[in-house]
């Protein structure tokens, strides 16, 4: 036998020493788990044995939350859980209290319940009762397929294991849509976007009727629809009121947001989650400003030069397809995609091809330098309006704008500042005026080509000095429309609607988004300014003027604009959102009102739905305005 060495003795020692520590501390520990279960049963207990009292939304899981929400008063007020026996979120005080809670605020007839039954996205079914063509239906069932993603997204991380089981069973809703008008789906300038929403109780079901005149009309009320269905997250389930009815019509038959793709380059992904944010608020016209003298982003397949002369690199370029996929994720939101080439200024080196290309001289005064003199920023040039080559690659263009959006009722042709001193120099035989003119009209004549020879029911042109008098009696208001992007101050601005021409107001004093950020050109204050803040949006009404030439003024909408010399990817949402939700109901509802409390409260809770979606809507306030949101008013 052998020997055991002291060091062998040692180590079995004190292995065994540790053997027993280790009993000893599982012990320790299995008591532990035992105190924790034994606290939790009682807790559990305690909680349900109060439960049958409490109500629907005082349910939660999770982490035990700290703050609770009673409506007193009709509004709203925050108390500390510990000292009430009813434990209410945030969000479904918001929804049961007094406010609507609906953005942009309906223009008919609202009944909301103060009562809430709990849902789940995979729980609603649609039901396509009429429609007038295969594309409406098709189209109808892709935008139910959108709503329900969004419900998904709300519910993520919550429906399972998380969601309490004591708040009774989610009910069924079954969303039965009537389309009787219009076969076409697309948004036009004729487009009924009115509709109906009756939500009922049916058995231990509920029954949502949506009826419109449009594929649009009834989109807008499945928006609608989303925003009466909401997170509770103390019960970890989406909630739904138990009834309501909507009627509901927009004011404004043009509801749009400008964005300016060619001063700095935005991915794909920013412009969906842009249009997204747009089809939550209903706005209706993506305005997709796609070039400019800095850059020209966009390959076309009938003239893929300007591209390749014009793009920053070939990483800041939209392809074909490219343009396809937002057309159609637009749509299927009930949105237009207005893209627009401005011309015969704010153009650059993407026209610089012609002589190599044995074309002549498509455009002049590219990068010419002082540039003070010849355009209003950097870099120069505009087109030449002699060269006939000029108007054959625009009736390309335009042609290829038409197929790939399908907008054929409404084209922007740009038009906003010619620099007269650079056709002055290179045609000092004409008034550069008369040249501007002309222009004009060849672009509308190859517009009409493109367009299978019809022109559109509105063309619009930015307003300009061709936009004032003398020259605006020689442009036919049957014809033209204007983008009024002057101060609304100016007289100018009101000429235009006095004169009858159809307008879009984009007021720079109102509804320009990138003022007030200083100049990026020198150390002055640059070209607008202060920063126009969302209650500045929302309360801003043109067209109230109350006199008597303003109640002809024709009016199609408004839009907001944003210019990005000074923005770029991953700062758009918060530049954007929520003031262009503010202009959205005021293009929508256009009440006298100004930024009410009620307008406060509904654009926070607007705002935090668009976070939930994704977007990174900057914040009204500070949270503890959300949370206590009358003493901040």
């Amino acid at each position: 036998m052998k020997m055991m060495s002291w060091g062998d003795a040692l180590w079995l020692g004190l292995t065994a020493r540790f053997a027993r520590v280790g009993r000893l501390r599982r012990a320790v520990l299995m008591l532990a788990a035992a105190a924790c279960t034994a606290a939790a049963v009682l807790y559990w207990k305690q909680q349900t044995d109060d439960s049958a009292n409490r109500p629907l939304h005082s349910m939660y899981s999770g982490i035990e939350p700290q703050w609770s929400w009673l409506c007193q008063h009709d509004r709203c007020e925050r108390y500390q859980a510990s000292d009430t026996t009813t434990l209410q979120s945030l969000q479904t005080c918001n929804m049961l209290c007094a406010s609507t809670q609906l953005w942009p605020q309906p223009t008919g007839p609202v009944s909301l319940a103060s009562a809430a039954v709990p849902v789940r996205s995979d729980r609603f079914s649609l039901k396509v009762v009429a429609s007038p063509s295969r594309d409406v239906t098709k189209h109808l069932n892709e935008a139910f397929i959108v709503m329900q993603n969004h419900m998904r997204t709300l519910e993520h991380g919550v429906v399972g294991e998380n969601r309490r089981s004591d708040i009774g069973p989610p009910r069924d809703v079954l969303v039965k849509v009537s389309v009787n008008g219009s076969g076409d789906p697309r948004m036009r300038l004729d487009t009924n976007e009115s509709y109906k929403l009756a939500l009922r109780p049916s058995g231990n079901s509920l029954v949502v009727d949506i009826t419109a005149h449009s594929f649009c009309g009834a989109r807008h009320g499945l928006e609608t629809l989303l925003q009466v269905t909401w997170l509770d997250p103390y019960a970890g389930s989406l909630l739904i009121l138990e009834a309501a009815t909507v009627v509901d019509a927009p004011r404004f038959p043009y509801r749009g947001l400008l964005l300016d793709t060619a001063r700095n380059f935005f991915p794909v992904s920013e412009l969906l989650r842009t249009i997204d944010a747009m089809a939550a608020n209903k706005l209706n016209t993506f305005h997709w400003h796609v070039s400019d003298s800095q850059s020209f982003p966009w390959k076309l397949d009938s003239a893929p030069q300007l591209a390749q002369h014009g793009a920053y690199g070939p990483g800041a370029v939209y392809t074909s397809d490219d343009v396809r996929t937002i057309v159609k994720y637009a749509r299927i939101r009930g949105i237009r995609v207005l893209m627009e080439i401005d011309t015969p200024a704010h153009v650059g080196r993407a026209f610089g091809w012609g002589p190599e290309a044995g074309l002549g001289h498509l455009a002049h005064c590219i990068e010419a330098e002082p540039w003070s003199s010849y355009c209003g920023e950097p870099p120069c040039g505009q087109l030449n309006p002699r060269n006939p080559h000029i108007y054959d690659l625009l009736e390309h263009v335009y042609r290829e704008i038409i197929q790939l959006t399908g907008v054929d009722d409404i084209f922007h042709l740009g038009g906003d500042e010619v620099s007269e001193q650079c056709w002055a120099k290179h045609f000092n035989d004409t008034d550069p005026m008369d040249l501007w003119m002309e222009f004009t009209r060849q672009a509308m004549h190859v517009l009409e080509r493109a367009n299978g020879g019809k022109a559109p029911e509105l063309t619009l042109l930015w307003s300009s000095r061709l936009t004032r008098s003398p020259y605006l009696e020689r442009l036919d208001p049957k014809r033209f429309g204007v983008q009024v992007w002057g101060a609304s101050q100016w007289p100018e601005s009101r000429a235009v609607l006095d004169a009858g021409f159809r307008s879009v107001i984009s007021h720079v004093d109102a509804w320009y988004l990138d003022c007030g950020f200083g100049s990026w050109r020198d150390s002055s204050d640059g070209h607008c300014g202060p920063y126009r803040s969302w209650q500045q949006v929302y309360e801003h009404r043109p067209w109230a003027t109350e006199t008597p030439e303003s109640a002809a003024w024709p009016v199609e909408g408004g839009a907001a604009c944003q210019w990005t010399e000074q923005l770029g990817p991953g700062g758009l949402d918060a530049r954007v959102w929520p003031r262009t939700a503010a202009l959205a109901e005021r293009l929508w509802a256009d009440r006298a009102e100004g930024a009410t409390a009620d307008v406060y409260l509904r654009l926070d809770t607007q705002r935090a739905r668009l976070v939930a979606r994704g977007v990174r809507a900057a914040p009204l306030w500070p949270r503890w305005c959300s949370h206590n949101p009358h003493a901040c008013l």
